[in-house]
C-alpha cells in the first residue's frame, strides 16, 4: 500500500520542472530581536504557538538561537506525524512573526519567483514532494527521530509546477474549501459548547409543562428543593439506579482471555475502549466478536442497554444499537419501561466524576455493582424524562449532521487535491492554448 497521500505521476508537458532552490530561499535569521512567540508545527493547525497548542511553553527560556519567521514564511518539520510520514511543511499564517527550532528547515519564496504562495502551501500539504523526500531520507538513518534530510538535499528536490495563472485558480478553489471547513468546524465547536450547557440545564432545571426550561433556582427558588445532589425541581424525586434499571455485570470467564477458539464468530463483543469512543451515543460498531464457545462464557445484553465502564475508564457510557456481549469490565443497565433510556444514560453520565472519585487509586481504577446500583439520581416524571431526552437528541442530531458535513467537505477537498495538484484535471480558463482542440492547434 502506498504510504503517501497521493501519487504524483508524470506532470503535464507545460508544467515547469525546477528545483526548490530555484524559487525558494532559505531563512536562517537568528532571533536577535528577542521574539518570544515560540512556534511548533501541527499537521492540523499549521505553525502555531506552543502556548496555544500545548497550553504551556515547551522550549527553554533562551531562544536566541532559534530561526525567526515572518508571516508568509514556511518551515519544514522533519519528524513523523500521523498522516505525514515525511514530516510536514507549513506556512506561517496565524501571527506576524514567531521563532522555531533550528532543527526545522525554513524558507520563503524568492523575490519575483513565478510561484503563488497559496498554491505552494497546498502543494506541500498535498504531499507533492513526499516521494522525493523519501528517496533522500532512505539514504541515512533517522537522527533523534528526524528524517535524514539535509538543507542542501531539500533545496535540490525537483518539482513540477503549473503556470502561475493556473496556480492561482487552484489555490482559490482549495482556499474556498478550507474556508468552508473552518466555518463548519467553528459551528461544531459552538454546538458542543451549547450541548454541554444544555445538558447541565436539562438535568438540574428540567422542562416544565409548557415545554420550556424552568427558570434557574436563583430566580425562582420556590420551584426547587435541596437534596444531597443539589437543587432540583420540587416535582422530582431521588431514586437509586437499581430502581430504574436492571444492573448487571458482563463476564468472560475463560482463561487465558486471549484463547483464539473463543473469538472470531458472529457475536459482537465490546470492550471499555469501544464504549469510551461512543461518548454516550448509540454503539453499533465493535472491534471483536465471539464464537459459539465464547458466548457460553460471556454475558449478552439487548439493544437499548446502557453500557457502563467500570475498569480503567470509569463510567463512560454508550447505548447499544443492537444486542452485544460484554466482558466483566463493562456493566449493562437495562432500563425499565417506565423510564426513558436516554434520560437515565444522561444522569449516569452526569455522575461520572463522583463515580470516578470512588474508584480505589490502585494500579487500575475500578468500581463495581455496589457503586452503581445505589447511585442516587434525580428523576422527573416519565413525560418530562421523554421531553428532556428529545431536547438532547435534537441538538445531538444537529451536531452529528454538521460533523458528517465537514467530513464530506474534507473528502471533497482531498479529491480535488488529487486532481488539481497532479494535473489530472486542469483549471486553466485563461490559458486557451492548453485547452484548444488539436484541429484548432494545427490551423
Amino acid at each position: 500500500m502506498n504510504e503517501f497521500k497521493r501519487v504524483f505521476s508524470t506532470p503535464p508537458l507545460d508544467w515547469r520542472k525546477q528545483r526548490l532552490g530555484e524559487f525558494l530561499e532559505r531563512v536562517d535569521t537568528r532571533n536577535v530581536v528577542g521574539d518570544q512567540n515560540v512556534l511548533t508545527i501541527s499537521a492540523e493547525h499549521g505553525l502555531i504557538s506552543q502556548e496555544e497548542f500545548f497550553n504551556r511553553r515547551v522550549a527553554s527560556e533562551n531562544v536566541a538561537g532559534y530561526y525567526r519567521l515572518v508571516i508568509g514564511d514556511f518551515a519544514y518539520n522533519k519528524s513523523y506525524s500521523r498522516g505525514y510520514p515525511m514530516g510536514a511543511i507549513r506556512r506561517l499564517d496565524r501571527y506576524p512573526s514567531g521563532v522555531v527550532s533550528p532543527l526545522y528547515i525554513c524558507f520563503r519564496l524568492s523575490v519575483g519567483a513565478p510561484v503563488d504562495s497559496d498554491f505552494l502551501a497546498h502543494y506541500f500539504d498535498g504531499g507533492a514532494i513526499d516521494t522525493q523526500l523519501a528517496d533522500v531520507a532512505k539514504e541515512g538513518a533517522r537522527n533523534h527521530g528526524l528524517l535524514n534530510v539535509s538543507v542542501k538535499e531539500f533545496f535540490e528536490i525537483e518539482t513540477a509546477l503549473p503556470p502561475i495563472e493556473e496556480q492561482r485558480c487552484v489555490a482559490q478553489i482549495l482556499d474556498t474549501l478550507d474556508t468552508a471547513i473552518r466555518e463548519a468546524e467553528a459551528l461544531i465547536d459552538k454546538l458542543k459548547a451549547v450541548k454541554q450547557g444544555l445538558l447541565h440545564d436539562l438535568l438540574t432545571r428540567g422542562i416544565d409543562a409548557n415545554g420550556q426550561l424552568r427558570p434557574p433556582q436563583s430566580e425562582a427558588p420556590q420551584l426547587y428543593k435541596k437534596s444531597p445532589l443539589g437543587w432540583f425541581p420540587r416535582e422530582w424525586v431521588l431514586r437509586e439506579l437499581g430502581d430504574l434499571a436492571e444492573v448487571s455485570r458482563g463476564k468472560f470467564t475463560h482463561r487465558p482471555r486471549n484463547d483464539p477458539a473463543f473469538f472470531g464468530g458472529k457475536y459482537p463483543f465490546i470492550q471499555t475502549g469501544d464504549v469510551a469512543v461512543a461518548q454516550g451515543g448509540y454503539i453499533s460498531t465493535y472491534s471483536q466478536t465471539l464464537s459459539a464457545r465464547g458466548i457460553a462464557v460471556s454475558q449478552d445484553f439487548p439493544a437499548g442497554t446502557i453500557a457502563i465502564t467500570i475498569a480503567a475508564n470509569i463510567a463512560d457510557t454508550a447505548i447499544l444499537a443492537r444486542p452485544m456481549f460484554f466482558p466483566d469490565s463493562v456493566v449493562g443497565a437495562v432500563v425499565y419501561p417506565e423510564h426513558n433510556i436516554r434520560f437515565v444514560e444522561l444522569s449516569i453520565r452526569r455522575a461520572k466524576r463522583s463515580l470516578d472519585a470512588r474508584a480505589p487509586q490502585s494500579a487500575q481504577k475500578n468500581i463495581n455493582l455496589q457503586d452503581l446500583r445505589p447511585l442516587l439520581l434525580a428523576v422527573p416524571s416519565k413525560s418530562e424524562q421523554d421531553a428532556i431526552a428529545a431536547r438532547y437528541d435534537a441538538i445531538q442530531a444537529q451536531l452529528e449532521a454538521e460533523q458528517i458535513a465537514v467530513t464530506k467537505l474534507r473528502q471533497q477537498k482531498n479529491g480535488l487535491m488529487d486532481d488539481l495538484l497532479t494535473g489530472r484535471v486542469r483549471v486553466t480558463p485563461l490559458l486557451q492554448p492548453v485547452q484548444q482542440p488539436a484541429a484548432q492547434m494545427g490551423a
